[in-house]
């Protein structure tokens, strides 16, 4: 009896874990079984609203039927947490808020048909959306949409929502519309508190969106995982 008492006191823990996969949605089994991590469990400090599982999106529509959590790659997901405590030594109080991170590519696809009904030029809807048959950095679990909250809570002024198409959402385009006066110094700032720790931990800043980021290229991506389908 003794034996089976230490056995069971020893997996616990394990059972305890399988129960809490076996509950999951199947879109999150499958992240999980491809190795990615749940950012949250690395760092719950760090907050998630995944906006593709809300209306509140360039789609005006819910994509992300059961997906909640926000999931990524283990090494990218440590180099978020240091992100994150960059910030925090930086800007205590602040914290950093996921809008997205890994994708699954059939939404992909979702996403990139949305743009031909919006009307965007088909030259220019990689500025905005990676070809699904390509992929994006999301697909592979190597890139994150976020932002920064205050201690309160609320999102930083960044001059544009997420999801918003166009030069003022673009960091290369910051300095020409910092002085056609359409962007504020304190909009540029706090798009420079995000950047910054970012860059410190090692992503990679996107030129046309304020908050997506890489932590590795495309290429690099590709050769070490396999498509989130």
């Amino acid at each position: 009896m003794k034996t089976y008492r230490f056995l069971f006191i020893l997996l616990a823990p394990f059972l305890g874990y399988a129960q809490s996969v076996r509950n999951l949605p199947e879109v999150e089994k499958d992240m999980i079984a491809k190795g990615l991590t749940d950012v949250q469990k690395a760092d719950p400090t760090i907050r998630v609203e995944l906006k593709y599982a809300t209306d509140d999106n360039f789609m005006k529509k819910k994509v992300y039927q059961e997906l909640q959590r926000a999931y990524l790659q283990k090494e990218t997901v440590q180099k978020l947490v240091a992100a994150h405590q960059f910030l925090k030594e930086k800007h205590p109080g602040y914290r950093f808020l996921i809008y997205d991170a890994a994708r699954p590519n059939s939404v992909q696809y979702h996403l990139w048909n949305r743009l031909d009904e919006m009307g965007i030029a088909k030259e220019d809807k990689t500025k905005y959306v990676a070809d699904p048959k390509i992929g994006s950095n999301h697909n592979f679990g190597c890139a994150v949409d976020l932002t920064v909250v205050d201690d309160h809570g609320k999102p930083l002024d960044m001059g544009t929502p997420f999801d918003f198409f166009g030069p003022l959402a673009y960091p290369r385009a910051e300095q020409e519309m910092l002085k056609k006066g359409k962007l504020t110094q304190k909009q540029v700032d706090n798009r420079e508190i995000l950047r910054s720790a970012m860059k410190k931990a090692g992503f990679i800043v996107n030129t046309t969106e304020w908050w997506h980021f890489d932590s590795m290229s495309k290429a690099q991506a590709r050769a070490r995982y396999g498509m989130i389908r």
